[in-house]
């Protein structure tokens, strides 16, 4: 055998050792003023002594070996104390199920004057984001986007810009405070006060009715450039309906779904759910002027939220040479009737397919609302919280279903076999965002269409349940404990 070619794989396993790097993070979370909306709360992540909403974009190379130290520095009682980060979207395997970050099942929470550094893996790629896990904390500003970048992508000849400029992120911000906000739901089932912020890069921007005109976030574009702008939803509740003004014919192409590429395809607007991630290649083709980017909010009720109003949580696409000016062109809700090209989920082909295995397991997840409650069951059990966290009772030798409480819905599955979650039509048509920790799934049958697609489907870890019925399938191949959650209501 030739000596070179012999060497060669030894070599290339050298060139990529060298080639990653350690990537440090230090993450402060305190109790400091921020008004993305212009509305004041008093909570922020910082880097250095600037306070953001979002937090800080943290980014990374494939490969890199990603380190996150987080300080709790928080000191308002008000608000939730402890803390405990999650990196939604990433795999951790069995050996580091401790950093995944989901409170009482794989980990800890931390509290005030203490640190805790995650070592989050950095074999995937793609578009994520951090947020707290404690309760709904998050939704007081502890949420940020993170992308792994991938120099050798399969799909960079589609655009020329991928940079930190041009992720974006949608977020709701809330007027109380996750504690007090939880407190009200609870009681009411109303949802209580909020608003929606566009973002452009790092920067949230929104207004509130009745509040201050805070200016729009602002993507700056050059003609005859593509642009790969990593759509991020990191609300606690709220879906957007997301275009940009003058793209009816041609929009977009959607090229990745929750950190894995699909094969390119075309629309020109697109619903995001809390949590979901799409990258879009956008071509700057249009005459230099400014142009609305809708984000359209929903979730809750116009009648007690005046704050659902599709004029106050916007963006702005400018292109060089335009004046920095809000457009003249009047809002609009983006493409309607035949001039939309929507996104149909189940229209979404997976650039490397594989077919979804058959199941040895099923489980079916039904929500119901009652007047002043919501009640979670599977397989027609109904949820109730533990009183002592699931990750107490693994560590004190619990590995069997009988070892818990039947109704705090934990299953203990072998390894290596195939789970089907569904989701049965929905009689009051409410759309709930379902998330899985420490895995992806095939998404057999999107809420979106009727179809079952069993050969190709794309494989995500967010998905809608609602109206029509969803089917999702995994694997059991990543031993640990793994959350698996559905968020509030949002239609």
């Amino acid at each position: 055998m030739n000596r070179f070619l012999s060497t060669l794989p030894v070599l290339l396993s050298l060139l990529n050792l060298v080639s990653a790097a350690q990537k440090s993070v230090t993450l402060d979370i305190v109790n400091a003023p921020i008004a993305p909306d212009g509305f004041m709360r008093i909570y922020c992540i910082r880097l250095s002594a600037s306070c953001s909403f979002p937090g800080p974009v943290i980014t990374a190379q494939k490969g890199d070996s990603l380190s996150v130290q987080v300080n709790n520095k928080l000191t308002d009682g008000s608000m939730r104390l402890s803390t405990s980060i999650d990196f939604d979207g990433l795999n951790f395997d069995t050996d580091n199920v401790y950093n995944e970050g989901s409170p009482f099942v794989t980990t800890c929470p931390f509290g005030p004057n203490t640190s805790y550094t995650y070592g989050a893996p950095g074999n995937q790629t793609g578009s994520y984001w951090y947020h707290s896990s404690l309760s709904l904390q998050y939704a007081d500003g502890l949420r940020g986007a993170l992308v792994i970048y991938d120099p050798e992508d399969p799909q960079k000849d589609l655009y020329d810009v991928d940079d930190e400029s041009t992720i974006w992120t949608v977020a709701d911000w809330w007027h109380n405070t996750s504690t007090v906000g939880l407190i009200s739901y609870n009681l009411t089932q109303i949802i209580p006060f909020l608003t929606g912020l566009a973002v452009a890069s790092s920067k949230g921007r929104g207004r509130y009715n009745g509040g201050p005109a805070v200016p729009y976030a602002v993507q700056n574009v050059t003609k005859g450039t593509r642009y790969r702008f990593r759509l991020i939803n990191i609300s606690a509740r709220t879906f957007f309906t997301v275009s940009i003004d003058n793209r009816e014919s041609f929009f977009l192409y959607i090229i990745e779904a929750d950190g894995l590429p699909t094969q390119p395809h075309e629309v020109n607007v697109l619903d995001i759910m809390p949590g979901q991630r799409y990258s879009i290649v956008v071509t700057a083709d249009q005459p230099a002027d400014n142009y609305w980017i809708n984000t359209i909010l929903h979730g809750g009720n116009a009648a007690f939220n005046l704050n659902l109003n599709s004029t106050l949580g916007r963006g702005i696409l400018r292109y060089e040479g335009a004046p920095d000016q809000e457009p003249t062109t009047p809002m609009t809700l983006g493409p309607q009737g035949a001039a939309a090209n929507a996104l149909v989920e189940s229209d979404l082909r997976p650039l490397f397919p594989t077919p979804a295995p058959e199941p040895d397991y099923n489980l079916t997840f039904v929500t119901n609302m009652p007047v002043n409650k919501t009640i979670w069951t599977i397989n027609d059990i109904q949820y109730i919280p533990p009183n002592v966290p699931t990750l107490i009772q693994v560590l004190d030798g619990a590995s069997n279903d009988s070892d818990f409480g039947l109704n705090e819905n934990t299953f203990v599955f072998p390894r290596n076999k195939v789970i089907q979650i569904t989701f049965p039509p929905d009689p009051d048509n409410e759309l709930h965002p379902f998330t899985l920790h420490g895995q992806n799934f095939w998404l057999v049958k999107s809420n979106s269409s009727g179809l079952i697609n069993t050969e190709n489907p794309i494989r995500r870890n967010v998905a809608a349940a609602g109206s029509n019925g969803t089917i999702l399938r995994f694997t059991t191949d990543q031993p640990g404990p793994w959350f698996s959650s559905q968020r509030l209501p949002h239609l």
